[in-house]
């Protein structure tokens, strides 16, 4: 019963200590390495330093899709792949990095909507990536198979994107979903400009915050409501 209680103990303590950023202080006992999962941790920057102090692999199955972000879908603070933090944001350190930006290369592997995409990362892995700065109609409503279909014809399958975040945004969505600027090799610099320029969004601010971009976003989409374009002449 003694042992059972103990060992309870350490685990809290364990936790604990990762919620505030002091587990690279302690060194804690073999016996205390009990599996984890997501619901352990408050948040995904928690789970992060955990997974990033862990050593190599992935014992706990925190990375369920192997690209070295633990626990996607956990509410933010919210920190990348390797880059401990979230947890004292205090310190001299993380305060002179300032927001960190990301930068991934891939293949489109499936368009989802006209915001949304599925990209397999050089690295292997494949990752929805929801498209800054606009939202489209979603299924079901009127446009979205247009606009589906316009950013088919603009990202289509096997081509190569950029992607890159965006400092004033969290980096993935609550759905741990990557939120980037799109960019396709060959193609348009900016795949949400082209979808307001199309006519196929209305301006979009999430939490009250503009993405960096949304003054040309709006020059887009006011110029597509000029002209009737897209779904301005159809559906709004």
């Amino acid at each position: 019963m003694f042992k059972h209680t103990l060992k309870h103990t350490v685990r809290a303590l364990a936790l604990l200590l990762v919620g505030l950023g002091l587990s690279t202080w302690v060194q804690l006992p073999a016996s205390a390495i009990v599996d984890r999962d997501c619901g352990d941790f408050p948040t995904q920057a928690a789970a992060q330093n955990f997974f990033n102090n862990a050593g190599a692999g992935d014992p706990h199955g925190l990375d369920a899709d192997n690209n070295g972000i633990a626990c996607e879908s956990n509410p933010c603070p919210c920190i990348g792949r390797g880059n401990p933090g979230g947890q004292n944001p205090g310190t001299n350190n993380q305060q002179n990095q300032g927001p960190r930006i990301y930068r991934e290369t891939g293949n489109v592997v499936r368009v989802i909507d006209g915001d949304t995409l599925k990209v397999r990362l050089r690295a292997g892995s494949v990752v929805s990536v929801r498209m800054l700065g606009i939202n489209t109609p979603e299924r079901g409503r009127c446009g979205a198979r247009d606009a589906t279909d316009n950013l088919r014809r603009m990202a289509p399958v096997r081509s190569t994107v950029h992607l890159v975040s965006d400092p004033s945004q969290a980096a993935n969505d609550r759905y741990g979903r990557l939120l980037r600027y799109v960019k396709r090799q060959g193609g348009y610099n900016d795949l949400s400009f082209r979808q307001a320029w199309d006519g196929y969004t209305k301006r979009y601010v999430f939490g009250g915050k503009p993405v960096a971009r949304d003054r040309e976003y709006v020059r887009g989409v006011n110029r597509a409501r000029r002209v009737d374009a897209g779904l301005w002449g159809t559906c709004w």
